[in-house]
Parts: C-alpha cells; sequence; structure tokens
C-alpha cells in the first residue's frame, strides 16, 4: 500500500496565487515528511482549486492563470494541479470553458481538468458532451501519443473534495486535505483467502489497519494545518499483476470480462462500504484499463469491450477512465460514449468520469506504446455505432431524473 496523492484544495485568488500556492506547498511538504516518517510511502504532491469559473471570470483568463499556477507549483514542490470543473451541467452553460481548456492543456504537462456534464436531479448537457468530445480529439492531436488527455476528464456527479486527478476539486472555502491510496496490492493478497467471508474480512481488517495509521497522522497534520477531509477508499492499482484490481477480482473465481464479472465487481464495492473510516470522492472500484496490467492484458486478448466496464461502473465503479481509442474515432462516436455515461451517473445518482485517450494513427487491434510507468500497454477500445445523432444528438439538454428505489 502506497499513498498515490496527498492533495490539498485550496480556494484560487489570482491576485495572491503565488503566497497561496507556496503555503499550499509548505503544507503539502511537511504532510508527506510526516506520513513517510511513520513508514507510509508518498508518491505525489497535489493542488486542486474551486471550480474554474469562481477563480476567473471568462474563459480567456485561464491560460494566464494556469501558466502562473504551474510555474508556482513547481517552485513549492508541488508534483502536479487540477483547476476546479468546468461546470457544464446545465441548459444555458457557457461551452467557452471547454475550448479554452482543450488549448491550455497540452502546454502544460502538470495540469490537470475536467468538465461536468451531468448533474443528479437535473440531467445532461449534450451540448457540452460534444463540446468535450471536440476538446478530447484536439488534445489528442496536439500531444505525442495523444497523451495529453491523461490530464483531462469529463465527470457527472462528482463531489468536491476527492483526492484523485483529473477529477478532485475544492469548494472555495477553507484549506482541505485528502488522500488517494495506491492500495490494490491490500486486494490481492486479501483475496488468497478461502471463502468469500474470510476474503472480506482480511480486506477490511488490512484496510482498517493501514487506515487507523493514516487517519492518526492526518489528524495531527489537521490539528495545526489545513482541516482533513477524508481517505478515498479507491484501491488505485499500478500495472504490476501483484498490483491489479483485476488480479484480486480474478481471485474470487472469474476470469475478468466473463459472466460473474459484475458480481466480482459488487462483491468488493460492498467490502470497501462496510470499512469504517473517514472517506471521501469515489471510494469504489477503479477499473483504468491502462494503470492495470491483468486489465490491459484482458481488453488485449478480447475479454471485455466498453459496455463491460459501463457495466461495471453501475455497481459502484469510477467510470471510463484512461481508455485507448482508435486514433480515427469520430466527434459523435467519443460523444455517445460521454453520454451513456452521465446518463448512468445521473440516473443512478452516482459519481462517474471518462477518461478517454484516441491515440492518433492507432488502429484496431494494434498495441498502444507509451512510455510510462503508470501504464500497461494494451489494444485501443472499440466503440460501437456511428454515433451520437438524430433527435438525441440534436438536442442541446437531456432531461433525465434520477432512478428511485420504486422504479
Amino acid at each position: 500500500m502506497r499513498i498515490r496523492a496527498i492533495t490539498l484544495g485550496i480556494r484560487l485568488d489570482p491576485v495572491t496565487v503565488v503566497e497561496d500556492v507556496a503555503a499550499a506547498g509548505t503544507f503539502l511538504g511537511e504532510a508527506a515528511a510526516a506520513f513517510r516518517a511513520a513508514g507510509l510511502p508518498v508518491d505525489t504532491l497535489r493542488l486542486t482549486t474551486q471550480p474554474i469559473a469562481a477563480a476567473v471570470p471568462t474563459p480567456a483568463a485561464i491560460a494566464p492563470l494556469a501558466e502562473q499556477l504551474v510555474t508556482t507549483a513547481r517552485q513549492a514542490g508541488i508534483d502536479y494541479v487540477a483547476l476546479g470543473p468546468a461546470q457544464c451541467a446545465r441548459p444555458d452553460a457557457e461551452l467557452g470553458w471547454i475550448a479554452a481548456l482543450a488549448e491550455v492543456i497540452p502546454r502544460f504537462p502538470t495540469l490537470f481538468a475536467s468538465v461536468q456534464i451531468g448533474q443528479a436531479g437535473a440531467g445532461v448537457s449534450v451540448a457540452a458532451a460534444w463540446a468535450s468530445a471536440r476538446a478530447i480529439r484536439q488534445i489528442a492531436a496536439a500531444t505525442p501519443a495523444g497523451f495529453g488527455n491523461l490530464q483531462f476528464a469529463v465527470q457527472a456527479c462528482l463531489p468536491l473534495g476527492g483526492p484523485f486527478f483529473p477529477t478532485g476539486y475544492h469548494d472555495g472555502g477553507p484549506p482541505r486535505f485528502a488522500l488517494a491510496l495506491e492500495a490494490a496490492d491490500l486486494a490481492v493478497e486479501a483475496f488468497a483467502a478461502p471463502d468469500l467471508a474470510a476474503g472480506r474480512e482480511a480486506l477490511q481488517h488490512a484496510l482498517s489497519a493501514v487506515g487507523k495509521r493514516l487517519v492518526a497522522v492526518a489528524t495531527a497534520l489537521a490539528s495545526r494545518g489545513p482541516h482533513f477531509g477524508g481517505i478515498d477508499l479507491t484501491l488505485a492499482p499500478f500495472p504490476e499483476v501483484t498490483r491489479s484490481i483485476a488480479a484480486a477480482l480474478e481471485r474470487l473465481g472469474v476470469p475478468f470480462g466473463g459472466a460473474g464479472t459484475l458480481a466480482a465487481v459488487a462483491f468488493l464495492a460492498d467490502t470497501l462500504r462496510q470499512v469504517d473510516l473517514p472517506r471521501c470522492g469515489f471510494s469504489g472500484v477503479m477499473l483504468p484499463l491502462l494503470e492495470d496490467a491483468v486489465l490491459a492484458q484482458r481488453h488485449a486478448e478480447g475479454r471485455f469491450t466498453l459496455e463491460t466496464l459501463l457495466l461495471s461502473a453501475a455497481v459502484c465503479g469510477v467510470g471510463l477512465d484512461t481508455i485507448p481509442l482508435p486514433g480515427d474515432v469520430s466527434e459523435a462516436q467519443i460523444a455517445a460514449l460521454l453520454l451513456d455515461l452521465a446518463a448512468l451517473a445521473v440516473v443512478l445518482a452516482k459519481p462517474l468520469t471518462a477518461r478517454l485517450l484516441p491515440v492518433p494513427g492507432l488502429k484496431a487491434g494494434e498495441h498502444t506504446h507509451f512510455d510510462f510507468p503508470y501504464f500497461a500497454n494494451s489494444t485501443p477500445a472499440q466503440v460501437r455505432g456511428e454515433g451520437l445523432a438524430g433527435l438525441l444528438g440534436r438536442a442541446p439538454w437531456l432531461a433525465l431524473r434520477a432512478r428511485q428505489a420504486a422504479d
């Protein structure tokens, strides 16, 4: 188990950005030292802000702020920064925010951002899905192998305060920090148990034990600094078999992608929900295709599709994360996929995200060639159908209500 990120959320003021980020860097450095002294490894230090429209007055103001933020964060020892989301989940949303982010992201490899296109109790912005699809294709064309889309996500119904990027964001109040875990290895080890009950108990015991250590350090830090917002109990993987969520799920008896996969994901999600720790963010099951060695292998073997991942998201997954797509995937196909994901999030009133990586020149059946320590290479996923069109494609807004228990 490692701490993937200590993420601090602050209210970003363009007038005092240098002082505010410097103070954030000081706290994050002290926090990392405290966790490491307690024998808890820390990978990255991250900073996130309130929604972008609450930080700058117009989309044109994003670029100068981003440059100052990235430069100041680097000087302060902060590894990555995320602008709070462009909140476009309403019929009258200003879509210029999305276009501005598509211009800025390729310029700054340590800058992350997201777009909210769906909101529980309201619906999904079809117009924002189209604009986000354009942004994804633009970022892919502007960065080597389309890698810039690692920094960009589309989301729906996401709560504030989560530590994972690109979608974590702050409420604009007093500073607050949270922890993102890289802990798939705990599930791999626990599910070597002789039966389901023992596996559940072993994982809950392991998480509770390490969680108490994390909370003790975090509480001490919060007593003299920013508020502690909790732990995201999503067990992020690393591209090794011993740190693979898919490997843990397969220890339950089902090769990933086969019948029974949904039940295995639901079992893991239910196990996590019963762990008594202060939590935040998704605290669910993360299935990032390129970040998980077994997922990447199973996809290359043709064992599952995008629909498998969407189905898993319905029982508490994170969504469609680090999904490679063919270079010729159309804007209409991407928009349709984003609309499906957002509709699922809104109807189920649960947070879901999409991080899609079209790879220019990559064709169906070929392999990706990313040189990135957090990625295992695989084949591109196929988006079925011609994409968004007709009445649905021309509508600016899709009104949806959350499903009720009796529905």
